[in-house]
């Protein structure tokens, strides 16, 4: 094995990332009416999208798959070598296929497309050369050609691959515009994990309300106000009128900043030192939107109100770590 100095490695790699950044760039002179007859098609099928691929290309097939299926267009992948082996029963007449090959020329997927074909599926490929076999017989060719792989022998795929998985994503996109895809939409196929937790956790499933809701009238007094702060734990109270619509908030910041004051904390009302005009959200809004809020104005808390500008709810920064939104 030769030697190779630490400074060689990340030139090999700054190659690597510069080749196959220019693939991609070189991928828009391939987005023409080939493009949008493929969207079109993929839009109007009216059952899966059934993605193959051999090798490299089928492991990227599987991403697209995936990729497809989470933004609203149901989509599977299909090995061609089980295809051809039972497999082939999982399309129907209302699917449409997607075939990736850079050559267009790969035994397993051309050994089951006359069979696809016969059945009239939709068939779409994805391939390197516009004049392969697969690309001929296909009802729609995609190219993903590319200068050169990123390996300097010319041999593993590389490039190639990677051309074939930002179109893919380009399909997916243009997909999801058409269809009128939305954040809820996104939320509903990703429910697990912190992603999940960010889509489907609104604020009115963290916030503080009912009798956890810290809130005195606006004729109380700091210390009445302080003792509210303590018995609810959230650092804040709100100041309401005798309706219930929030006129200010008292938090731990502001007491700070009124003990220089010399200020008799159980005579003076909480009204006058109270923050007026705080900054409030909807219960109806996602909880991720409640950290960027609390992140873009460098607060801690959030006073919930409703459309009259009741104090339905709070929370704090803790409330949106405890539920994993952080």
């Amino acid at each position: 094995m030769s030697a190779v100095k630490k400074s060689e490695f990340i030139s090999l790699a700054q190659q690597v990332v510069d080749i196959e950044a220019a693939a991609v760039r070189g991928l828009s002179r391939y987005l023409d009416q080939h493009f949008a007859d493929a969207c079109e098609m993929l839009l109007q099928c009216r059952g899966r999208v059934i993605v193959i691929g051999m090798g490299k290309s089928g492991h990227i097939g599987g991403k697209i798959a995936a990729t497809l299926a989470s933004t609203g267009t149901p989509a599977f992948f299909v090995h061609p070598g089980e295809a051809s082996h039972g497999d082939l029963g999982m399309i129907t007449d209302a699917d449409v296929v997607l075939a990736l090959s850079n050559s267009g020329e790969t035994n397993e997927v051309l050994a089951i497309a006359p069979l696809i074909k016969r059945r009239g599926v939709g068939f779409i490929s994805m391939t390197g050369n516009p004049q392969s076999t697969l690309a001929q017989l296909s009802d729609v060719h995609l190219c993903i050609a590319v200068d050169k792989e990123a390996c300097p022998l010319g041999l593993a795929p590389t490039s190639s691959t990677t051309a074939t998985l930002v179109m893919g994503d380009a399909l997916a996109v243009a997909l999801l515009h058409a269809r009128g895809f939305t954040a809820d939409d996104f939320a509903m196929s990703h429910p697990g994990g912190s992603l999940g937790r960010r889509l489907l956790l609104h604020i009115r499933d963290i916030m503080h309300s009912g009798e956890r809701l810290p809130q005195v009238s606006a004729s109380a007094t700091i210390s009445e106000a302080l003792l509210e702060m303590s018995r609810k734990g959230l650092g804040m109270t709100g100041v309401t009128d005798t309706d219930g619509v929030l006129l200010g908030i008292f938090t731990d910041g502001d007491l700070r900043r009124i003990l220089d004051q010399r200020i008799d904390v159980h005579s003076t009302a909480i009204a006058q030192v109270m923050t007026r005009n705080p900054i409030t959200i909807s219960a109806d809004v996602l909880a991720a939107q409640g950290l960027k809020t609390m992140e873009d104005r460098k607060i801690n808390g959030l006073f919930v109100v409703d459309a009259k500008g009741h104090a339905v709810g709070a929370l704090n920064m803790h409330d949106l770590l405890k539920a994993g939104v952080l």
